[in-house]
């Protein structure tokens, strides 16, 4: 049975439909940086989909090929994540929008298993995946939901985790290093706006 993270760590990928406080420890992801609008047909974001997705499935396939990666054991690859920002704060506007898009990586896969799998992954998939990086991320303190619905409703479901937070003693902690964290659950290709589930995270600090 391959290991799947969302079932062995479903405090950060399950969790409840209401507000919750978890410290989220360090892991390595695969991310591409970028700038604009999500849903811009062919743009950067999809563009970076492709190339993570490229990685990723190089990675987990990697034990059918002569390259071997020490303390290999099959996985199902993780959901997409991703880590936005803008400048000014208008979610109307998603051409401003600054992104991290990222892949979690099992922890046996090095930097240097990484670049084995980008320059495959090039060669093989005819795609550029030089933009790819090997990102060490830790959330620390953080509050999260599960969020229900379409991308644009997410401010009703934030409003509910910022009343949560402020209830609880904490303030937000969203910053430069500490941003607004998304994890996509449902393939927004396949299912509907109203039913797709995403976990919103914040870093939060006590007050």
């Amino acid at each position: 049975m391959a290991f799947d993270f969302k079932k062995e760590y479903k405090e950060f990928y399950m969790p409840k439909n209401k507000p919750e406080i978890v410290t989220v420890p360090k892991a390595n992801f695969i991310a591409v940086r970028g700038k604009g609008n999500p849903n811009e047909e062919g743009g950067a974001y999809q563009q970076a989909i492709s190339v993570l997705y490229a990685v990723a499935h190089t990675l987990k396939m990697s034990y059918k090929t002569d390259y071997k990666i020490e303390g290999f054991f099959e996985y199902v690859v993780p959901p997409l994540e991703g880590f936005w920002w803008q400048d000014g704060v208008d979610y109307s506007s998603k051409d401003t929008f600054n992104w991290i898009s990222v892949i979690r990586l099992p922890d046996f896969v090095t930097k240097k298993d990484f670049d084995w799998a980008v320059e495959v992954a090039t060669k093989k998939k005819k795609l550029d995946c030089s933009s790819a990086e090997y990102l060490m991320i830790e959330e620390g303190l953080c509050a999260q939901i599960m969020h229900l619905g379409a991308f644009d409703d997410e401010p009703a479901t934030v409003e509910i985790m910022d009343a949560y937070i402020e209830q609880n003693g904490y303030v937000n902690d969203i910053n430069n290093d500490r941003l607004h964290h998304e994890i996509y659950l449902s393939d927004a290709r396949k299912v509907a706006p109203e039913k797709c589930k995403t976990v919103i995270r914040h870093p939060i600090k006590k007050l």
